[in-house]
């Protein structure tokens, strides 16, 4: 058996306003999510679902997970196999269907990483084939990626290059 990790993360309601959960539209779905020695994260519903569109969604935040746990293990294997990134982003998208009896599920979430590279690699199909090979175990080791039941597609977006000046 593995390494066992636990997080722990507080989620504390604020929006029961003066009424409570007296009616539907009675209270706010806003709350704080809060990790010992973090910065708090102000959440709420989607807008759809009468939440704040200023605050952070679970919806965001699964989309976001995903990313970053891609990415964090993107720079690591990148690294390893040689390749200086200097620049990385994401632009992330989950699509969520909801059915009329207000059930919902994530159909997919895709990831379109785009990186920016030092050194004396040349743009071209063999790069391309070498970065989407350290997609590939990127994703293979996600931890996220590998707990959802749901399609995580990766499409990169083609890396650029900044020569190194010698």
């Amino acid at each position: 058996m593995g390494l066992l990790h636990s997080y722990d993360v507080d989620v504390i309601w604020t929006g029961a306003g003066t009424e409570g959960t007296t009616g539907y539209t009675t209270y706010t779905r806003d709350h704080d999510v809060r990790v010992e020695g973090k910065p708090v994260l102000r959440g709420s519903a989607d807008a759809a679902f009468r939440g704040d569109p200023t605050r952070h969604t679970p919806e965001d935040l699964l989309v976001a997970s995903l990313s970053q746990c891609h990415m964090l293990w993107f720079l690591h294997l990148a690294g390893a196999d040689g390749l200086v990134v200097v620049d990385y982003a994401d632009r992330a998208t989950g699509t969520m269907r909801v059915e009329a009896a207000g059930h919902g599920a994530f159909t997919e979430v895709v990831l379109r990483p785009r990186v920016r590279l030092r050194g004396d690699l040349l743009p071209g199909a063999e790069l391309d084939a070498r970065l989407a090979g350290v997609h590939e175990r990127a994703h293979e080791h996600c931890f996220i990626a590998r707990s959802v039941n749901f399609p995580v597609l990766v499409e990169p977006i083609p890396a650029l290059v900044e020569h190194s000046i010698r």
